[in-house]
C-alpha cells in the first residue's frame, strides 16, 4: 500500500511541474507565439512600381536609351565616328497614300553627325547583322524595309551617304508592324560595322519634337 502511495504521489508531481513549465522541453515563451516581425515568411503586399516619367515602353531591356538620347558607333567600313540620335516616333496606318501590309507603320526619324575626321555613314542591313531593326514588346524582331515599309520615303528625312567630319543629317526609319508588334512601343536597335548596337526605348504613342512636320509630309 505504501507503494502504490508513494507513486501516486510521484506521479502528481511530475503532472504539476510540466504544467508549471508550459508542457516538456521550456515555458511558453515557444511554438504558441506568432513568428516576429523579421520572421521569414509570404508577403502580404506587391511592392508598387516607380511612376515613369516618359511615356509607356517595353522595359525587359534596361540598357536601352531613352528617345532623344545619342550614342556613338563605329562608321561602315570600319571608318569614322557616327553619333546617331533617333529623335521622334510616329505610327500611322497609311503613308503617302501607302497602306502598310501588316497594320502600322512605325516611323522613326535620326540625326547622324559625324564625329571624326573621316566622313562617315551608317552600316547597311546584312542579313541578321547590321543595320536597324524593331524588337517588339512580344519579343520579335523586325528589320527595317520589310513588308511595304520600303515604299515609304519621309522628304526632308531621307539624308543618304557618307557625312563629311562635323557635318549631320536628317533620316527616318520605317518598319511593317502587325498590332501585336507595334502595341506596348518597342526597342530600335541599330548594329553598326563593329558589331556593336545601340538601343533606345520607344514610346507606344507618337512622340517627339518632329511628330507634326512628319506627319504633314506623310500626307503628303
Amino acid at each position: 500500500m505504501r507503494k502504490i502511495l508513494l507513486a501516486t504521489a510521484a506521479t502528481t508531481c511530475l503532472t504539476l511541474t510540466a504544467c508549471a513549465t508550459g508542457g516538456p522541453g521550456g515555458s511558453h515563451d515557444s511554438a504558441d507565439k506568432p513568428p516576429t516581425a523579421g520572421a521569414a515568411g509570404p508577403q502580404s503586399a506587391t511592392p508598387t512600381p516607380p511612376a515613369a516619367s516618359t511615356p509607356a515602353a517595353p522595359g525587359p531591356d534596361a540598357a536601352a536609351l531613352a528617345l532623344g538620347v545619342a550614342s556613338r558607333t563605329v562608321g561602315t567600313e570600319l571608318v569614322g565616328i557616327l553619333e546617331i540620335t533617333p529623335t521622334t516616333v510616329v505610327y500611322t496606318r497609311k503613308a503617302h497614300g501607302t497602306a502598310s501590309r501588316f497594320g502600322t507603320f512605325a516611323v522613326i526619324t535620326t540625326k547622324d553627325a559625324s564625329l571624326s575626321a573621316n566622313a562617315a555613314d551608317e552600316e547597311p542591313a546584312n542579313g541578321t547583322k547590321g543595320g536597324w531593326r524593331w524588337i517588339a514588346a512580344n519579343g520579335q524582331s523586325v528589320f527595317e524595309g520589310t513588308g511595304a515599309a520600303h515604299k515609304v520615303l519621309v522628304s526632308g528625312y531621307n539624308g543618304v551617304g557618307r557625312i563629311e567630319p562635323g557635318g549631320h543629317q536628317l533620316r527616318s526609319e520605317v518598319f511593317d508592324l502587325t498590332p501585336d508588334q507595334a502595341g506596348g512601343g518597342g526597342i530600335l536597335v541599330y548594329v553598326d560595322a563593329a558589331g556593336g548596337d545601340s538601343r533606345w526605348r520607344i514610346p507606344a504613342a507618337d512622340f517627339g519634337p518632329q511628330v507634326a512636320d512628319v506627319r504633314k509630309r506623310l500626307a503628303s
